[in-house]
């Protein structure tokens, strides 16, 4: 029996940054324990006459606009003048006032962040009601599959609080009503299409009073958009309206429209910071041989004028057989345009140009439709796709085994009949994809290196997830399957599967490793652990890039649910119908013109690797890397000692800084209620009434100052009464409380940092050192990720170092920050590297290994470089070149890290620390 694991959530820090980006949106709102509550008001609640419970927003336009700009300030991201509203396509029809945006790259846990966001919106301030509008029923399904997973890890967080989610169906209309009346946090999961037309059950009152809507629109939930991209219509904007949002918080990686942005965490800094897979392309492209009719469909151009088409055959040229673009128009013949070529000779006159159905069809009867190909070997090149998926996946499962990694892999397929057909009685029967998939698994699992990797017979380790159609009835009856594009009812089946059983799937238990399924299947759908991605189309892929790699971009997770972080382990390869330069030039190119920001030299050659491993060393080499190791390796702990007078002094210095933590303002106040307005004939809607003004100082109830404070910086009471009467701000609670109190908190914690690290002390840990077996594996990596530069293999061995050649491409970040983005290093590295192993003075230098982890107060830091220079005397250097972020400057943090590894690096003290970008100035 297959056991399902339960997957595990950790904290990271770069989704609770998009959470505080949203929760710090309603600074000043009242908290949800009423600690800051105004007299004679409740927290962010109202309770209506009719029954219903709904969200109360209570701040200003103003308020909320310098809250935006705040937290806009402190994400790095474009400050708003003015808070932005959606508009009509002709501009003359705003909808949803109030739009936030969040922008996290696919795979780094996008649903997560905005439940737990559900969560902290309810604990601070006590909204209750959320709506999460999804464009798919595969979306939808995610969503409520990941309601699911992470209840049992956000009870441990948030005290067990009650979360009613509830899927939207249209046949338990009644289900709204509880929805409406819930006192606990309630969660709605609805797709677009079930309420943007009046037709829609939803928006019909039938026998009832009122339309079933009206339950939603009477709570003023907040609403939640899921992939926005796609409600960019009129109609879906307007729809979203009729909900009565509070506001609509808006989720994606790749926005159309960014309103009012408030967090972005985009590809680059996704990629760099190894917050998902790293990308690496097994092109797989027919060679031009020209010897068959090959024949593209490009393009159909139906004007006033006349209707044409363009196609891509191939022409004799004096210098040969190229393949070449033509405009073609009824009647034209390819023997008489390819200039001769024989195999065009017989049947390639165009007879007709079918516009609406996107497709032409030649006088022998052929039938091309766009994008399509004929000739050009396309069955060798999928045949050939499919067994290079299979060689990458046992290759994958052999590396991965010993760390309970399941490996899967997905096939994208534009045609369900090339995998499932049906014979003359409608019995199904393989298609030439699952012929050709169990030739080659046959093949690879008979190998001596892979026997017994997979102990499950051919049939059993690959399956279709498509749609189906009923055919018949009673005991007759037979499912078709069919193609669909993933947006019918058809598809709530097969996004059901797939969807609900993703824990089934990461067992080891569970044969099943290979999954094809229609080309559809994209948004919404992903599992941690696929691998390869192959798209067999026979038309070249017309799916973007971004939404093939999306389905496996997520890290893995092993046996015990745990996401697996190692950058070496979390690989994906696409083995795609085209080359790898052309692969990796349109996903760089998509995500420049989506983002604006470069993603070059980040998708790797699969097909341009190199094995690197420990050279022989030389005697004098030898005595060199183990007299700098044997200097370097020790393990320590470090103990803290902190100068409580001097933090209460600079946190008073800090807080007397009106520039860096202005002086607060007073909390706008924004009444807002809405009830259902019924009258004789029936429902009219809902109605609101808004009011604004400052909050009144003298009904300011002041909170438990110390409580607030200690639950998030551990000082005493005393220190705590130092530093906010020493500010001369004390006044300020009286103003704004939560405001003023977030600012003090904020400047304790930077202070703080910094008087702890400059506080540390580290201490050798008896016995404890870093192996020098860190450098005996094997390192697998590219051929542009080495010095020096190698091509088809590796080059000379680098001089005066431990390895053949210095692998320089690790693209992390080295400080452990888990939000700021660290570019690319191979170059600066490479020049190091370079730099290192001709100058005279060094005699012996190594890139110390990722597991080289000293401890901080802030996390774990990795240096970079061990070099030894000999002169009249030896000296011993550990170098730190990783310097440049994503803004040109090093955060705060980062250079407390450094610090820190400064101090580990004195107990030695012939070793010497230097923080530089060149080793010209190592050694100045």
């Amino acid at each position: 029996m297959t056991q399902i694991m339960k997957l595990q959530f950790s904290h990271q820090a770069y989704q609770t940054r998009a959470v505080e980006a949203v929760v710090q949106v309603f600074d000043g709102q009242p908290l949800a324990k009423s600690d800051f509550s105004l007299a004679g008001q409740a927290a962010s609640v109202e309770y209506a006459n009719d029954g219903s419970i709904g969200n109360a927003l209570k701040l200003s336009e103003e308020a909320l606009l310098a809250n935006v700009q705040k937290v806009q300030q402190a994400n790095g991201v474009e400050v708003s003048s003015e808070l932005v509203r959606s508009l009509s396509d002709n501009g003359k029809e705003e909808f949803c006032p109030l739009n936030f945006t969040l922008e996290m790259e696919t795979g780094t846990g996008k649903t997560y962040t905005f439940i737990k966001t559900m969560y902290e919106l309810n604990k601070v301030y006590g909204f209750r009601k959320f709506v999460v509008v999804v464009p798919s029923v595969a979306i939808r399904e995610g969503t409520m599959k990941n309601l699911q997973i992470t209840r049992e890890h956000f009870a441990l967080d948030y005290a067990n609080v009650p979360c009613v989610p509830m899927l939207f169906d249209s046949n338990q209309l009644s289900d709204l009503r509880h929805f409406a009346q819930s006192d606990a946090l309630s969660v709605l999961v609805i797709n677009i299409d079930s309420f943007t037309k009046d037709s829609n059950k939803i928006n019909q009152k039938g026998e009832r009073a009122f339309a079933p809507i009206e339950y939603i629109k009477a709570v003023n939930p907040i609403v939640i958009v899921d992939e926005p991209q796609n409600f960019e219509t009129d109609i879906r904007r307007r729809a979203l309206v009729e909900l009565n949002p509070l506001c609509t918080l808006r989720y994606s990686a790749t926005h159309k429209k960014h309103y009012n942005l408030l967090y972005s965490l985009n590809p680059v800094q996704a990629y760099d910071l190894g917050l998902v897979k790293q990308i690496e392309v097994d092109g797989v492209l027919a060679d031009e041989s020209h010897n068959q009719a090959f024949i593209e469909l490009v393009s159909i151009d139906a004007k006033a004028n006349g209707i044409s088409v363009k196609v891509s055959v191939d022409v004799n040229e004096k210098t040969g057989v190229k393949r070449k673009k033509l405009t073609l128009k009824l009647g034209d013949d390819l023997f008489k345009k390819s200039k001769g070529r024989d195999v065009y000779r017989d049947g390639y006159i165009l007879n007709e140009i079918r516009a609406e159905d996107e497709e032409i069809e030649f006088s022998g009867g052929r039938v091309l439709s766009l994008h399509a190909q004929q000739g050009g070997l396309e069955d060798d090149v999928m045949r050939f796709q499919i067994e290079r998926t299979v060689a990458a996946h046992f290759a994958k499962l052999k590396n991965l085994q010993d760390i309970g990694v399941k490996v899967l892999s997905l096939f994208f397929i534009d045609k369900v009949a090339n995998y499932r057909a049906f014979d003359a009685d409608g019995n199904p029967v393989p298609g030439k994809f699952a012929v050709w998939f169990e030739d080659a698994f046959i093949k690879y699992a008979s190998k001596s290196q892979y026997k017994g990797l997979i102990p499950h017979a051919p049939g059993d380790v690959h399956n279709g997830y498509f749609s189906g159609d009923r055919k018949g009835k009673g005991a007759t009856a037979k499912t078709i399957w069919v193609d669909t594009k993933g947006n019918v009812a058809k598809d709530d089946d097969t996004y059901a599967l797939i969807m609900k059983e993703k824990e089934r799937l990461l067992s080891v238990d569970e044969p099943l490793q290979f999954i094809f399924s229609h080309s559809a299947l994209r948004e919404g759908w992903d599992n941690p652990n696929v691998f390869q991605i192959c798209t067999l189309n026979e038309s070249h892929s017309v799916l973007r890039k971004r939404q093939e790699i999306g389905r496996g971009l997520r890290l893995c997770v092993n046996q015990k649910g745990e996401r697996v972080q190692d950058k070496r382990v979390n690989v994906l390869t696409v083995i795609p119908n085209e080359s790898y330069e052309a692969f990796a030039k349109a996903l760089q190119t998509e995500i420049e013109e989506e983002t604006g920001v470069s993603f070059d030299k980040r998708v790797k050659n699969a097909r341009a690797k190199a094995r690197v491993k420990r050279k022989k060393l030389s005697t004098e080499e030898e005595a060199l890397f183990k007299a700098i190791w044997q200097k370097i390796s020790y393990q320590t702990r470090y103990t803290v000692n902190l100068d409580t007078p001097e933090l209460i002094k600079q946190c008073i210095e800090a807080l007397a800084d009106l520039n860096q933590y202005p002086k607060v303002q007073p909390a706008k106040i924004r009444a807002l209620k809405a009830k259902i307005v019924m009258r004789e004939d029936g429902v009219h809607g809902v109605e609101t009434g808004v009011g604004s003004s400052d909050a009144q100082t003298e009904h300011i109830v002041v909170p438990d100052v110390y409580a607030y404070i200690q639950n998030r910086v551990h000082l005493s009471r005393s220190s705590i009464f130092a530093i906010l009467d020493g500010s001369g701000r004390l006044g300020e609670l009286l103003i704004n409380p939560q405001a003023f109190l977030d600012t003090a908190i904020a400047a304790i914690k930077n202070c703080l940092q910094a008087l702890l690290v400059k506080g540390i002390e580290y201490h050798q840990i008896n016995g404890r050192r870093y192996e020098m077996s860190l450098f005996d594996d094997e390192l697998e990596t590219y051929l542009s990720s080495v010095y020096p530069p190698a091509t088809d293999e590796l080059t000379t061995p680098i001089r005066k170092t431990l390895l053949e050649a210095q692998p320089v491409d690790e693209d992390k970040n080295p400080l452990g920050d888990a939000f700021t983005c660290v570019l690319s290093e191979s170059d600066p590295e490479s020049q190091f590297a370079h730099d290192c192993s001709i100058d005279d003075r060094v005699k012996f230098f190594f890139k110390l290994p990722g597991e080289f982890r000293i401890a901080t107060p802030l996390g774990s830091y990795n240096p970079d470089w061990a070099v030894v220079f000999e002169n009249d005397a030896r000296v011993y250097f550990v170098a730190e070149t990783k310097s440049s972020t994503v803004t040109g400057e090093r955060r705060s943090k980062e250079n407390l890290k450094i610090e820190c590894g400064r101090e580990h690096f004195k107990l030695m003290s012939d070793v010497v620390f230097k923080d530089v970008k060149t080793l010209e100035q190592l050694v100045v």
